[in-house]
């Protein structure tokens, strides 16, 4: 009997989470948000990336992220001094992937706001493709889960690249159509508006990602954009079952 009874203690404590992951389960998650271009569609300058990439990082910290363990990065770093983000290229967000991931080693997360085309992303002067970040994905967070949110016109493209049993992956739209909210007026892209307003009540990055479609779906009939965009939502047959261990901070029932 006591040899039974060890052995089911040690069945629970190897497939039980720790403590801190049962009440936070992205206190060691590192996370990479990037504002990757800074011109509206019409050619002028917007504020509607840059807005995303600091508003998405407050909204992670709610859900359950380390502020200290999320790195931003914008094309006019300079124009934010109160936020200090880093220089959104490619030499940078490699550095800010491997760096985060050596300090916080339970998981990873990246997000993108930026202009997007069948061939990949704009970041900073140069074009993100779909190889090339699944590549800096896999090299900083190897056997471990992460989330990729890419928030741009096509870019659904990335979804067949990223793809992996432990990885989740939101896009703004399918692969061959655009995004809307790009504007010289607007505050946020569609799809970032609709992270940022759809978090508070999702239980997990799964859910975000479902209501995120809706609320798209919404604003594009209230507002007459067409084609629909199609937010597309992507979960690994690893990650799936395991999705209620991920649950965002505001989810989790508060300890007696």
């Amino acid at each position: 009997m006591r040899t039974a009874a060890a052995i089911i203690g040690l069945v629970v404590l190897l497939f039980s989470p720790p403590a801190t992951a049962r009440d936070n389960a992205f206190a060691d998650w590192a996370a990479v948000v990037v504002a990757g271009d800074y011109q509206a569609h019409e050619g002028g300058p917007t504020e509607a990336f840059d807005n995303a990439r600091r508003d998405v990082s407050k909204t992670l910290v709610q859900l359950g992220f380390d502020k200290t363990a999320i790195r931003q990065l914008s094309v006019r770093p300079q124009r934010y001094p109160n936020e200090a983000p880093g220089r959104a290229d490619v030499k940078t967000l490699r550095e800010a992937l491997l760096k985060g991931a050596q300090t916080s080693k339970a998981g990873c997360l990246f997000y993108i706001s930026t202009h997007g085309s069948p061939d990949g992303v704009i970041l900073g002067k140069a074009m993100l493709r779909p190889n090339r970040l699944a590549a800096m994905l896999d090299e900083a967070c190897p056997n471990r889960p992460s989330v990729v949110v890419i928030s741009a016109c096509f870019s659904g493209v990335f979804i067949p690249a990223l793809q992996k049993n432990d990885r989740l992956i939101l896009t703004a739209a399918r692969p061959d159509r655009a995004s809307f909210g790009c504007g010289e007026s607007d505050k946020y892209p569609y799809f970032d508006d609709c992270f940022l307003s759809s978090a508070p009540q999702a239980k997990d990055f799964a859910a975000l990602g479902a209501g995120v479609q809706a609320c798209v779906a919404r604003k594009e009939k209230e507002t007459g954009a067409e084609p629909a965009s199609e937010p597309q939502v992507w979960v690994g047959a690893a990650l799936r079952p395991m999705l209620p261990l991920y649950a965002f901070q505001h989810s989790r029932p508060r300890a007696p």
